[in-house]
C-alpha cells in the first residue's frame, strides 16, 4: 500500500481541497470511481468559501492525506459534546479501491479519541447510496433509520436528479 502524509489541512489549500471534493462526488470525471454523486446529483459539492469556514470553525477540522505534494484524500471532522462528526469525505477518484478511504476514516476516529476524547462518530448519507453506506457498515457504522431532508432548492449542495433524496444518520461507537 502507498505512503501517505496525514496531516490537518493548511488554510492556504483551501482551493486543493475544494478541488479534491469535486473530483471525487461531481462530474463526469467523479465517475472514474465508485463513491461519486454524479448519477444523484449535478451542480457543485462545495466552495471555496465553505471550504474556509469549515478550517476556520471551532471545534471543527479537515484532516488531509498526502502523496508527492498532491492531496489525495480528506474529511471533515466537527467536535459536538458527546460525537464528533464526519463529513466531506473524499478520495481521489483513480486511488478509490487502493485502501486510503479505510486508513482516512481510521485516522478521523483516532483523531476524534485521541484529541477530542470522542467516542462516538456520526455521519449523514443519502440513502439511495446503499454500497457505500454498506462499505460504511463494515467499517463498524450502524444504520439509525433517522432521516433527514435534503435541502432542496440550496444549490450550495447540489442541483438534484431526484425527488425523493434524503440522508440517513449512521453512527459508530468505539
Amino acid at each position: 500500500m502507498a505512503e501517505f502524509e496525514w496531516r490537518l489541512a493548511a488554510a492556504g489549500e483551501v482551493p486543493a481541497i475544494v478541488e479534491l471534493v469535486e473530483s471525487a462526488y461531481r462530474g463526469e470525471s467523479s465517475k472514474a470511481g465508485w463513491t461519486h454523486e454524479a448519477d444523484l446529483l449535478a451542480g457543485r459539492r462545495t466552495d471555496t468559501e465553505s471550504v474556509a469556514a469549515l478550517l476556520s470553525g471551532p471545534d471543527s477540522v479537515i484532516l488531509v492525506a498526502g502523496q508527492r505534494n498532491e492531496l489525495v484524500a480528506c474529511c471533515h471532522l466537527e467536535r459536538h459534546d458527546t460525537y464528533a462528526y464526519f463529513g466531506m469525505f473524499a478520495v481521489r477518484p483513480l486511488l478509490q479501491g487502493s485502501g486510503i478511504g479505510k486508513q482516512m476514516i481510521a485516522a478521523a476516529e483516532d483523531y476524534a479519541r485521541r484529541e477530542w476524547n470522542i467516542s462516538e462518530m456520526r455521519m449523514t448519507v443519502i440513502s439511495r447510496r446503499e454500497e457505500l453506506i454498506a462499505w460504511y457498515e463494515r467499517r463498524g457504522y450502524k444504520r439509525t433509520g433517522t432521516m433527514s431532508p435534503f435541502p432542496y432548492g440550496d444549490e450550495r449542495f447540489g442541483i438534484p436528479k431526484f425527488a425523493d433524496l434524503e440522508f440517513e444518520l449512521l453512527v459508530k461507537r468505539f
